[in-house]
């Protein structure tokens, strides 16, 4: 089949190469982001794959569907960036990636659990400067803590096999129970009970309308004061202008985050020759105790590999007119 690559870096391309050895389909990689503007790169291809910050609107699938294409492949998870009625009502198939890097994105959360604690990245740029102080370098021990791990599916679940390992207590909420938590003595609680009892909160739950702004000021008021929150989930689970009220107020000790509410126009380029206009994200930035980086949780070689097997695999499922497990649709309403 011949595919059109949006959004594609120097690893996208190598991954998808190796992948594609066996199948030879024909893949034509772009740079530029899809959308509607971008649309017309596509004519004459049966299928797209994309990315998280692609527009597949659907002013750009329309221009994607007159001019031939047929499936829309997404290398990702997260599939907020598709309008799937309007895909469903031009005859357009998609299909995603759902888990491929559950262990990278729990360590990626571990580590900026321990570099907030213990100051590392402020520790290694002093060292450089030969400052060796240890002023405002304190820590505490993570044994004993109580750790809130909000959505407990995959990638929730090896978060608390990691933290248990260190010794911490487990509080998860989730519309779901997932019994191989609760088998390592993770206690599922309400939200209030898991905000006001934790002394790290992390968030591993999907985007949806229920979990827009999961923490916003309501939640700040109820959290334990000086929490660590870290989100490497989605960035609109968190109002970031709430959250910066807490920080400034110390309600929230510790932030932090892979994923930003308004990353689409920051994140997987460089931008330090540039003026960077959001203003929020640069506030952010300025505090002593937030560590942002830049959507890189599931950025590990196994992870790209699997993202692009199972790319092909979906492919291949929808070109032979097999049923494909990692097929998305539009939600009936009742």
């Amino acid at each position: 089949m011949k595919v059109a690559v949006f959004s594609t870096k120097v690893y996208d391309r190598k991954f998808l190469s190796d992948a594609n050895s066996p199948t030879q389909h024909e893949l034509v990689f772009f740079e530029p982001r899809l959308n509607r503007d971008t649309a017309i790169l596509a004519a004459g291809f049966p299928a797209v794959c994309v990315f998280v910050h692609d527009q597949v609107d659907a002013p750009t699938l329309e221009l994607l569907a007159s001019r031939g294409t047929r499936l829309v492949v997404l290398r990702c998870a997260g599939f907020n960036n598709v309008d799937l009625q309007a895909a469903a009502d031009l005859g357009i198939t998609v299909v995603r990636v759902p888990a491929y890097s559950p262990y990278g994105v729990a360590e990626h959360a571990v580590g900026l659990i321990l570099s907030l604690n213990r100051k590392i990245h402020r520790a290694y740029n002093r060292v450089r400067e030969g400052n060796f102080s240890l002023d405002g370098l304190l820590g505490f021990n993570l044994h004993e803590r109580t750790v809130g791990i909000v959505g407990t599916g995959k990638i929730g679940l090896i978060l608390g096999q990691i933290m248990k390992g260190f010794g911490c207590h487990i509080l998860a909420y989730d519309v779901y129970r997932n019994p191989e938590l609760e088998a390592l003595g993770g206690k599922y609680v309400e939200l209030p009970e898991l905000f006001a009892n934790s002394d790290i909160i992390s968030l591993h739950c999907p985007l949806t309308p229920e979990t827009h702004h999961l923490i916003n000021a309501e939640a700040i008021e109820q959290i334990k004061p000086g929490v660590m929150l870290i989100n490497t989930s989605r960035g609109a689970l968190i109002d970031t202008q709430a959250v910066i009220e807490g920080l400034k107020s110390g309600k929230i000790g510790y932030l932090g985050v892979d994923v930003y509410e308004q990353e689409s126009e920051l994140f997987f380029e460089d931008l330090s020759g540039a003026i960077i206009q959001d203003d929020i994200f640069q506030r952010l930035t300025t505090f002593p105790n937030v560590l942002i980086t830049g959507h890189q949780a599931f950025f590990t070689a196994e992870a790209l590999h699997n993202i692009a097997e199972t790319t092909f695999a979906n492919i291949a499922d929808i070109e032979q007119g097999r049923p494909c497990a990692n097929e998305i649709r539009a939600q009936v309403s009742a």
